[in-house]
């Protein structure tokens, strides 16, 4: 019987207590091994590159390059979960596919579910730690479950899919709607309707995507329909956004 495979991580932080934080978080965890450490920027491209670590804790800002500028310098491509101390430094983990995001200091709790999500994605559903099995990569099928994106004062707030109400694209950015507020990401509606589960959400026109399950009820307009939301808003098909709606109708 061979050994089981275990998920291979690489920290990269510049602070000691983070670095060891993390270390003591990862020991129980049978199935995941820290494979490496780099303390700076630099010294992380060349790890990675060199190790092919499958998960990578990277911090934001580090001296030499920042955590942006690694993962746009590596050759190697793993998952990543971001931490930081400075919440103004946050990007859009969505964007950038980021498995998750974490405030520094974080506790057990916190970092529990971190390790959660890292076994959803890589083991599969099913596994179990210690399994012989290969780790998986993100695939068209992984639909997005929170992600972090700008409120009105301009901070980082992490959003799950199941409270958006609806989005609206325009260009370059996405209005989400959620929690009776509105968030900014820098992100096109084709790429949330490729990464948000169709069976929760469905695009009625060409700048709207809405969430079904906040669906309070249609009425007809000029043979489109308009949808309310759990929300108080109102949000008008296309035809053929009306002709899909119709479609779940009994």
């Amino acid at each position: 019987m061979r050994p089981p495979i275990h998920i291979r991580a690489v920290i990269v932080e510049d602070e000691p207590l983070a670095r060891q934080t993390i270390r003591d978080f990862v020991a129980s965890e049978g199935w995941l091994k820290i494979v490496g450490e780099a303390a700076d920027g630099d010294e992380a491209v060349n790890l990675i590159d060199e190790l092919r670590p499958d998960i990578v804790f990277l911090d934001l800002k580090m001296p030499g390059l920042t955590g942006l500028e690694v993962l746009q310098r590596v050759k190697h491509d793993p998952d990543v979960v971001f931490t930081t101390a400075y919440s103004d430094q946050a990007v859009t983990a969505f964007e950038l596919e980021a498995l998750d995001y974490v405030l520094k200091p974080f506790g057990r709790e916190r970092f529990r579910q971190v390790l959660e999500r890292i076994q959803r994605r890589l083991l599969g559903n099913g596994s179990q730690p210690g399994d012989e099995v290969r780790p998986r990569k993100t695939g068209p099928t992984d639909y997005i479950e929170r992600l972090f994106v700008h409120d009105a004062r301009g901070r980082i707030v992490q959003l799950r899919a199941a409270e958006i109400t609806r989005l609206i694209g325009a260009d370059d950015y996405t209005e989400l709607f959620a929690n009776k507020a509105s968030y900014l990401a820098n992100l096109r509606l084709n790429e949330f309707e490729r990464r948000l589960d169709p069976k929760h959400f469905r695009r009625i026109h060409r700048s709207t995507i809405i969430n079904l399950d906040h669906v309070v009820s249609c009425r007809e307009a000029d043979r489109r329909l308009v949808i309310k939301l759990s929300d108080g808003s109102e949000a008008a098909a296309s035809r053929n956004g009306s002709q899909s709606i119709r479609g779940l109708f009994v």
